[in-house]
């Protein structure tokens, strides 16, 4: 990371939501590994919650989150494969005013590819910003959010990451 030591760190609010069928808070072994990722860099856990996969309560769901003042980033894990039941980007497009990061799922492709080789193909890992939240959905799988924070967000929410991250645009992400 190009980290300047010399600059505060300024924590952020991240919700976190498991987008499955079969989980349940004591089997969400990829929501708890993202959770304590999160925590041990010093962001606050705003909310965390389970949704199963259906795309008219993910997009209500991340609605209520965007709409709350109180959350500046929404990280899911689940939901962003080729399967029927894979709904994640479908839901993300049901968000008015979203607008893609394209660079973050083909970035998370190229760190997968390190880890699965060409299995990453089956990912539509992918990033949006609505009304001023960044919304990140990662693949459900314990490897993947490790590749998508290690590998992406850990610097891109730091913001003494140099020479730009996510944080220093939150200012001007409401900007007409």
């Amino acid at each position: 990371m190009a980290i300047d030591e010399t600059k505060t760190f300024t924590p952020i609010n991240i919700a976190v939501l498991t987008v499955s069928d079969t989980r349940t808070r004591d089997t969400d072994t990829s929501g708890d590994i993202l959770a304590a990722r999160i925590s041990d860099a010093g962001h606050n856990i705003a909310a965390r919650t389970i949704v199963k996969d259906n795309a008219d309560l993910l997009a209500q769901q991340l609605g209520m989150w965007i709409n709350d003042p109180g959350i500046d980033a929404i990280i899911s894990t689940g939901g962003t494969g080729l399967t029927g039941r894979d709904v994640t980007p479908e839901a993300l497009s049901k968000i008015t005013d979203a607008r893609d990061i394209p660079g973050f799922g083909e970035l998370f492709r190229w760190l997968s590819f390190k880890t699965i080789g060409t299995s990453t193909v089956q990912s539509r890992a992918c990033a949006v910003v609505a009304r001023g939240t960044y919304i990140f959905a990662l693949p459900g799988s314990n490897g993947a959010v490790k590749d998508g924070w290690d590998g992406i967000l850990a610097e891109q929410l730091d913001s003494r990451n140099r020479p730009c991250n996510f944080v220093g645009l939150m200012p001007r992400l409401r900007e007409k």
